[in-house]
């Protein structure tokens, strides 16, 4: 397994297993399977409502004697509303009780909007305490990370972000590194959106080196240095996105790729009105 270090010298691998809208009953057994596989890196969130879940497959992997807990790297997230310092002290205090955790790998702010500089100064103080090994933020866009790293002591170690060939956010990658803060990938595959399957371009390349669509972009994500997080519930599929690391893409296929960016979110934009309005009303009504 490739690995990537962080600004604060932690070392994290460079391939993930995701469960965001994996249902809770299957949870506990897709992160078994991942770390069967071979995964080290598992990604969840509090909103996710599969922290339980999570923390079950994991214990189950240690118990089979499969990893310990020091070969893993968990992550888990901070929703708006729960980002007042206060309460981000109570909710990574709850993730590590409801995962049966001593510690997180990463912690992040999960969104952009709500109290983040409170929630900042909880994070901060839960890593000095060992409670969480790095921090960073998420869905943060370039402009926002670079006034977020200028207005706090400690700088964010990650920034999670959409990348994918329809989002190839090179611009930002250039921002994120000169401010040294790393990218991680969520939804590489832009959850199949655009035809990404069945793409022709990525089908030629993976042609080339035996490869499916899905390994040719994670690959393609490995050699641009982000961290790519992957999710399936089937241990095939699983395998076959942990199948990367006997290829090279070359620097023509590197191109070629990039001429496929949209330069848009396959999903949505996170500081549209309509966006940022739905995060506000959802933080309000349950305050």
């Amino acid at each position: 397994m490739q690995t990537i270090t962080l600004n604060n010298g932690v070392t994290m691998p460079q391939l993930g297993f995701g469960v965001y809208q994996i249902p809770n009953e299957q949870t506990a057994e897709a992160v078994y399977q991942a770390i069967k596989v071979g995964y080290r890196l598992i990604d969840t969130a509090s909103i996710y409502g599969n922290e339980k879940e999570t923390g079950e497959g994991i214990k189950r992997a240690i118990t089979d004697g499969i990893v310990t807990r020091k070969d893993l790297f968990v992550t888990s997230k901070l929703f708006i509303l729960q980002a007042p310092e206060e309460k981000a002290t109570q909710t990574i205090n709850q993730s590590l009780e409801t995962m049966g955790l001593d510690y997180l790998d990463l912690y992040l702010i999960h969104q952009p909007y709500g109290d983040v500089y409170g929630a900042w100064r909880a994070m901060v103080s839960a890593q000095k305490e060992g409670k969480l090994r790095a921090i960073g933020i998420s869905n943060f866009k370039s402009a926002k990370m670079i006034e977020f790293v200028g207005l706090n002591e400690v700088k964010p170690q990650i920034n999670q972000i959409e990348v994918n060939p329809w989002n190839q956010r090179i611009e930002d990658e250039e921002w994120h590194e000169k401010y040294g803060v790393q990218i991680e990938a969520w939804a590489p595959f832009a959850e199949g959106r655009h035809d990404l399957f069945t793409n022709s371009v990525l089908s030629d390349i993976g042609k080339k080196y035996q490869k499916s669509v899905g390994q040719v972009v994670l690959r393609w994500l490995m050699q641009r240095g982000a961290v790519a997080l992957a999710k399936s519930v089937r241990p095939e599929r699983m395998a076959e996105n942990f199948d990367i690391f006997d290829f090279e893409l070359s620097q023509e296929d590197l191109h070629t790729i990039a001429q496929l960016d949209r330069k848009e979110s396959a999903f949505f934009d996170h500081d549209a009105p309509q966006q940022v309005e739905w995060f506000m009303n959802r933080m309000l009504e349950t305050e």
